[in-house]
């Protein structure tokens, strides 16, 4: 097994300071729809010289550079303790290469470890064993601000006349976005999660978060409810920045889990425009990003 603690580095550089061209093509393309002058088309605007100024010299997106979420798939043999000790490696190295800001606080002191390494849980690292010689990485960079309004509900919802349907579903995942408002950093990128227990419908949430930028739901009934979350929160007013505008939500995107029969959770994980996701891959030694 050989050290990849380089090539994890570069990982994290490109998705702490290079936004995939997807996103800000989204972006961008939100711009369009903004009145001309208005609040909202300033903000798209500004976030975008952002995008350029950060990818020139190499700096954070923003100066919250996230909980570090690694999602690794290794063929049989590899060593999970091996990458676990490359990865932290990699995440110390960024830190002190001013790639990542450090993040990683005691709860209960409040004293920060200065390399973004903490206890088991930080970063949080999802293995999963395949078959063939292939190792991905998707690395995720969720801010706080947007981690901090995601929502879980428990349907029947009677607060929202929300039922155990899709109808229900819509109807939560609305009141999500309209209770966030501009503090999740809209315009965002909605992962949601119809059904597990609380625990994995939530980390289920997020792991809908990795599907390629406007890749259809291989589900034709979710697809269709993923359109018109999106174009209903649109329509909330709420904005870029929360500033008001037609532009809140990019891009939803649905995931459902088994669950049992007395529980019907629905878990919305809230990304910001700065939706920082990169993927490696290695075959036959050679890593490429995506």
């Amino acid at each position: 097994m050989r050290d990849l603690t380089r090539e994890i580095l570069e990982l994290i550089r490109l998705t702490s300071t290079d936004l995939p061209a997807a996103v800000e093509n989204k972006i961008r393309k939100a711009i369009e729809n903004e009145a001309a002058g208005s609040i909202a088309k300033g903000a798209l605007e500004t976030i975008c010289k952002n995008i350029e100024l950060t990818r020139k010299n190499t700096v954070p997106i923003c100066q919250d550079t996230g909980t570090p979420i690694f999602y690794v798939k290794y063929p049989e043999g590899w060593s999970q303790r091996r990458l676990i000790d490359q990865i932290k490696t990699a995440v110390a190295e960024a830190t002190n290469l001013s790639f990542m800001r450090p993040n990683a606080v005691d709860t209960l002191s409040g004293a920060n470890t200065g390399n973004n390494l903490g206890d088991q849980f930080f970063p949080t690292i999802h293995f999963e064993e395949i078959d063939g010689g292939v190792l991905t990485i998707d690395l995720m960079l969720k801010g706080g601000g947007c981690e901090n309004v995601g929502a879980q509900y428990d349907l029947p919802d009677d607060r929202l006349h929300a039922g155990r349907d899709l109808e229900g579903v819509r109807k939560v995942v609305l009141d999500a976005v309209h209770q966030a408002q501009g503090e999740g950093c809209a315009p965002g990128f909605l992962g949601v999660a119809i059904g597990g227990d609380r625990g994995t419908s939530f980390a289920a949430s997020k792991k809908a978060l990795l599907r390629p930028i406007e890749h259809k739901n291989e589900n034709n009934e979710l697809a269709a409810l993923e359109k018109r979350i999106t174009d209903e929160a649109n329509q909330l007013g709420i904005g870029p920045m929360g500033f008001s505008g037609n532009t809140t939500v990019l891009e939803t995107r649905i995931i459902t889990a088994h669950r049992l029969p007395a529980s019907f959770f629905v878990s919305v994980s809230y990304m910001c425009w700065a939706f920082r996701h990169r993927k490696m891959t290695v075959q036959d030694g050679q890593a490429l990003y995506e």
